[in-house]
């Protein structure tokens, strides 16, 4: 472990889905803002390895970092928070804490002991906690676990805090988050479920330093008092987690409450300045007080979720405040879609973004999505799968090849104008074997691509196994759709614009990975700004 480095521990109870990724992404937005150096790691009770091969219905969206780590999509919102970008070493799940604990154990490295959850896999989690501190020399950690306390998967992650925290006491302190419900028939807020939520923490060793409680209605001196003797914390270490209009309201909540001050009172740390949200602030004061509204059709197979699409959502909200635009999105399901109601379903939008998939369930839809815009000169933005829809939809409409395709839905299509990468075709196994991570794009000079980003060398975040097909380019660009990104190293194909349109751009890889509060993506602000125009 770091000397310098402390350690804040995110637990919640009651009930998931409190917000533990917020509130923590929050926190560190104020100590970043007090001048600390801060990162942030979530720590993931199932087996999985990571959340790669998981059904977006059951996980929401998957979330890839810069080194190609297949994550948790709370790392989206501490990069869109912090701007500071994540790695492998900022998601650990279960499964990747045993696999390397089994890896040592077959190495001979446990000399003949017996493998228990206490020590070695508990020591394998606090080695993945403080490995993140010790590497970069952070002044704190911040570490999620999720679930919620008295789930069985996260004994073995309280435990290891427990350890901690009797190892280094002065370094590690433990927020924990619960549920303060009001009865609407008692007409009066409830504490018991907080009280019992710390009492299990207790029942593992573990005593909360500070309660984040989140609350429909504010929460008077009395019930603070109340929480505080009762749960062994002290008064102004009862913070009140009001629910908030937007995430982006929240660190300025929590500054209010004073949830950093009381942080660095219990760590025992002095900070050389007060938090500076200023830049927040005017993001904030952009994004909802807008002098413009677009809507843009997000057309997916998984819309019923809109956690799948969580990091493009983000993406327009900082977007739309960059060019002071509510842009309003209309969720439409991709099978829903025929070329008989196309046009009703589509009516009236600024712009259409169809979204990144895998598999050929709602295929067809797209297609007639991305005709619909083209034809109409409506603004397009594709991505990933988008991309390759795009090129499928030019081929068989405006090449006449009926029959081209991707071979990842239609292996022996006659003309696969997206097909696998050929390092691609000897690999079995699904989990982290895909084009994963940062890649360089060259753009040519004035494309709209080269305009948005304003420099000729870009890098982008990817995640798919199939790319277009180069023995077609040279049919498609003497059509009208150019390749306006290039791949130097490999020559992929990495951006599309169509000529004679006023907006037409796909991308292969994911902007939305790298758009944060601070740098909205270059793609979503030109994309918004040409729905505007519209």
């Amino acid at each position: 472990m770091s000397e310098n480095t402390k350690y804040i521990f995110v637990t919640g109870g009651v009930t998931s889905s409190l917000g533990k990724g917020i509130i923590s992404a929050s926190l560190a937005k104020l100590l970043q803002s007090r001048g600390f150096s801060v990162t942030l790691q979530k720590l993931d009770p199932y087996i999985n390895v990571d959340p790669g091969t998981l059904n977006p219905y059951e996980h929401g969206e998957c979330f890839v970092t810069d080194d190609g780590a297949e994550t948790d999509l709370d790392l989206g919102h501490y990069e869109r928070f912090l701007n500071v970008p994540t790695s492998q070493s900022n998601n650990i799940t279960t499964g990747r804490i045993y696999q390397s604990v089994i890896e040592k154990e077959r190495r001979g490295e446990y000399l003949g002991k017996t493998v228990q959850i206490i020590p070695h896999i508990t020591d394998e989690i606090k080695r993945c906690i403080q490995i993140l501190g010790s590497k970069n020399d952070f002044d704190f950690v911040i570490t999620e676990i999720g679930g919620t306390v008295g789930d069985i998967e996260s004994l073995p992650y309280i435990e290891a805090v427990r350890q901690m925290k009797w190892e280094r006491d002065e370094d590690v302190i433990v927020i924990h988050l619960t549920l303060i419900p009001f009865l609407s028939a008692a007409g009066e807020l409830k504490t018991k479920p907080t009280q019992h939520s710390v009492k299990m923490l207790l029942e593992n060793g573990v005593q909360p330093d500070i309660l984040v409680c989140r609350t429909e209605h504010e929460l008077n001196q009395s019930i603070r008092n109340k929480i505080a003797k009762f749960c062994n914390v002290t008064s102004n270490a009862v913070i009140q987690s009001i629910d908030a209009e937007t995430i982006y309201d929240v660190p300025v909540l929590m500054m209010e409450e004073k949830l950093d001050e009381v942080v660095l009172e219990k760590l025992n740390v002095k900070s050389k300045k007060k938090p500076d949200l200023k830049k927040w602030e005017d993001f904030l004061y952009r994004h909802k007080h807008p002098k413009h509204q677009v809507t843009i059709a997000l057309i997916g197979k998984y819309v019923e979720l809109k956690d799948s699409y969580k990091s493009i959502a983000e993406a327009f909200n900082h977007a739309g405040a960059a060019n002071e635009t509510h842009v309003d999105i209309r969720w439409v399901h991709s099978e829903e879609i025929y070329a008989k109601n196309v046009a009703e379903k589509l009516d009236g939008v600024d712009g259409i973004l169809v979204a990144p998939g895998f598999g050929s369930r709602g295929i067809d839809g797209k297609i007639e999505a991305i005709k619909y815009a083209r034809e109409n000169k409506i603004p397009f933005f594709g991505i990933c799968l988008g991309m390759q829809i795009a090129t499928i939809e030019f081929a068989r409409n405006v090449l006449g090849y009926p029959d081209a395709h991707s071979t990842e839905m239609k292996e022996y299509t006659q003309h696969p104008v997206i097909c696998l990468m050929a390092e691609q075709k000897s690999i079995v196994n699904k989990g982290g074997t895909m084009r994963l991570g940062s890649y360089p794009c060259r753009l040519v000079k004035g494309s709209k691509a080269y305009k948005a980003y304003g420099k000729e060398m870009i890098e982008e975040r990817h995640r798919h196994r199939f790319e277009f097909n180069n023995d077609y380019k040279e049919q498609f660009e003497k059509a009208g759709f150019k390749a306006t990104g290039i791949n130097p190293d490999s020559g992929l194909v990495e951006i599309i614009e169509l000529d004679n349109h006023p907006y037409f751009v796909a991308a292969q890889f994911h902007p939305e990975y790298k758009s944060t509060v601070m740098n909205p993506h270059p793609l979503f602000v030109s994309f918004v700004k040409a729905t505007l125009k519209k």
